[in-house]
């Protein structure tokens, strides 16, 4: 009999959301826009709910996917699906937020979105859920005043893995 179709192994989770309090709010959209550029329909995520850099090298946040958003009329028709490529988007929004949180010392300027690694759609995400955020820095380098920085992130609805990816940021 031949071999099934390949699937790539789930990983384990970067952090079970069962351990932190996903109740509070620690930034809001409006937080985040004091550092992020992105406005309107590319602000995509909602809140943060954990970033404890003295006690934590996690960051969670969340984005409630609804059935009236911007892209969900013609993605897909009839059975509205969140892009993708919207959820590497707000991967690095994610990642870029956390890391100018956790370096204070550095001047908040714009973020080019410079890579993609790893990425993997395991599961559709439909309307109406929360899809959850999970990041971790997984690289980062300072010089001068370059700054180039990843994140592994991975995407949960209901605790099930929907989306993981490695992202990476630059300075200009």
């Amino acid at each position: 009999m031949p071999p099934g179709p390949y699937t790539p192994a789930m990983p384990a989770p970067l952090l079970d959301l069962s351990t932190i309090d996903t109740s509070r709010t620690v930034f809001s959209r409006a937080d985040m826009q004091k550092v992020l550029r992105q406005r309107g329909t590319f602000s995509l995520i909602d809140a943060v709910v954990h970033l404890d850099p003295p006690t934590s090298p996690f960051v969670v946040g969340y984005h409630d996917v609804r059935a009236d958003e911007w892209w969900a009329k013609d993605h897909i028709p009839g059975r509205p699906i969140f892009p993708g490529v919207l959820m590497v988007e707000a991967s690095a929004q994610l990642g870029s937020f956390d890391f100018f949180r956790r370096h204070p010392e550095l001047a908040v300027d714009f973020i080019a979105f410079t890579g993609i690694d790893g990425t993997r759609f395991r599961a559709t995400v439909e309307p109406p859920c929360r899809l959850w955020f999970v990041g971790k820095a997984s690289k980062s380098r300072v010089s001068g005043s370059k700054v180039i920085f990843s994140y592994e992130v991975q995407g949960l609805v209901d605790g099930k893995l929907v989306f993981e990816s490695e992202v990476t940021g630059m300075q200009l």
